[in-house]
């Protein structure tokens, strides 16, 4: 679009003296005709060119636009650190007003039945004294680490649709993203834990009571946090060294950290090594802890001689295996889906699938497929009525 005459003297009027001071370094395409960057020398002329209409602003805060005298002016925003004054705005799924009803209700009904349903089975758990045992107190920190997963998310998805204000604070930004790997690596770690238990319950059943004792159960779960907090901190840290411009769009429902690395000003090559590197150490070896603990229960599963032996044994691990898939392969389908689709807001739909999806399944998938629980559930609600 182009800056009427009146318009353009504004702009010329305000540049300094020697413009060739304030060339743009983004402006690599445009330095030929001559663009300018007017933003150090007056913030405000970023609201003539691209504020009002008269030009597009680029993803880094860039605004080109041109004067009757074919001369570029290039306005962009000085980046900031994220700790400085900067907010972001989430994009969220879809700007149609008409389908933000439908988005509220299906994530507020999601919300719901994911804190009904690891309520019901956290109580469950800790009312009746039959499941005061090792598997049911994990999966009991299972279910707590799903609803903090769920709530670092979800609440902030319906109160912007109700309020319509889709603004997050660089404080919040870092909060959100801070809990969000929180959680997201203590299910992580959990899963894993949970899966040495079935091991030891299954190649070592007479010696079940005494490795997984009350001691051990507890350093397990300390340390499955401690591991999530430190996983939670290095990408909260890598995150607030940033920078970025201000009125940053991220196409996302959350603060995800690739998307906050894609619209970083500066080089993130480093950034992106180091978020690899932890995602292989946090990531990669609570994957390899399930895939030995598996390995070794199939092996010992098949040396069992009757049919019904093999088939008890594999019920007793099958809904931990059902939640790993599920949580794994969502993970990973995301990533694929990611890598491959160019649409940002197509990333976001999908993840819905591990970030909502999965913490709400988990509780159906564990009182389903196991009689204990739903004998629990069913005396905890006889209890209640």
């Amino acid at each position: 679009m182009k800056l009427t005459d009146d318009e353009a003297k504004t702009v010329s009027g305000k540049l300094p003296p020697n413009k060739n001071d304030y060339i743009s370094i983004f402006a690599y395409p445009f330095i030929q005709t001559g663009a300018v960057d007017v933003s150090p020398y007056n913030p405000e002329d970023l609201d003539l060119c691209c504020n009002k209409g008269v030009g597009n602003r680029s993803s880094r805060g860039q605004c080109l636009v041109e004067t009757h005298s074919q001369s570029g002016c290039l306005c962009y925003v000085e980046p900031q650190n994220l700790t400085g004054a900067l907010e972001f705005l989430l994009l969220g799924f879809s700007d149609d007003p008409e389908l933000q009803p439908v988005i509220f209700s299906l994530f507020l009904s999601m919300y719901l039945v994911t804190m009904l349903g690891n309520l019901l089975i956290i109580l469950a758990v800790s009312s009746d004294s039959c499941l005061h045992t090792p598997m049911y107190l994990f999966l009991s920190i299972l279910s707590l680490a799903d609803i903090g997963f769920t709530c670092t998310t979800v609440p902030k998805v319906i109160l912007d649709i109700k309020t319509h204000n889709r603004v997050i604070s660089r404080v919040g930004c870092l909060t959100q993203l801070s809990f969000f790997n929180l959680f997201g690596c203590l299910d992580s770690v959990l899963l894993t834990v949970m899966a040495y238990d079935r091991f030891v319950a299954i190649c070592y059943p007479l010696h079940y009571p005494v490795i997984m004792n009350p001691r051990l159960c507890s350093l397990l779960i300390l340390v499955s946090f401690l591991i999530s907090l430190l996983d939670s901190q290095l990408h909260c840290l890598m995150m607030s060294q940033l920078t970025f411009c201000i009125n940053v769009e991220i196409p996302h429902f959350f603060c995800d950290p690739p998307q906050l690395l894609k619209l970083s000003c500066n080089d993130t090559s480093t950034n992106k090594i180091f978020m690899y590197f932890l995602g292989a150490i946090f990531g990669g070896i609570p994957v390899s802890g399930i895939l030995f603990s598996y390995t070794r229960i199939v092996s010992s599963i098949l040396r069992v001689p009757s049919t019904g032996g093999k088939y008890k044994a594999f019920s007793t691990c099958g809904s931990h295996l059902s939640v790993v898939c599920l949580f794994y392969g969502t993970g990973l389908g995301v990533y694929l889906s990611s890598a491959v689709s160019r649409s940002p807001r197509k990333g976001a739909v999908d993840s819905v699938m591990y970030a909502v999806v999965v913490p709400m399944l988990n509780p159906f998938i564990y009182s389903l497929r196991n009689r204990d629980i739903k004998r629990a559930l069913q005396r905890l609600l006889n209890r209640r009525a």
